[in-house]
């Protein structure tokens, strides 16, 4: 499945690893903040999440490594990249 799909279709929950600095200053509508440096203490609460996880921040450097460590601990996430490109894929929503 693609990520555009999994977006669209809103099959998941969409993490927005930043800042909580940075998402105030604007993030992805019903996306929840969880900053990359909270990520390992916060796991067992993203495995509470409707999967799989669409992971974002400003450039996908951040989304990456969240991807990588969470993909360790067996849960289902896709590195989505640059906020505002989940942004544009879940505007296109119909």
């Amino acid at each position: 499945m693609s990520l555009e799909k999994i977006i669209k279709e809103k099959q998941g929950t969409i993490v927005d690893v930043r800042s909580h600095a940075e998402f105030m200053g604007g993030h992805v509508v019903n996306s929840i903040n969880i900053p990359l440096n909270e990520i390992p203490q916060r796991v067992e609460e993203l495995r509470n999440l409707k999967e799989p996880l669409v992971l974002c921040c400003a450039s996908g450097n951040r989304s990456g490594q969240a991807q990588l460590f969470l993909t360790e601990h067996g849960i289902e996430c896709y590195n989505g990249g640059s906020w505002l490109d989940v942004n544009y894929y879940q505007s296109q929503i119909k």
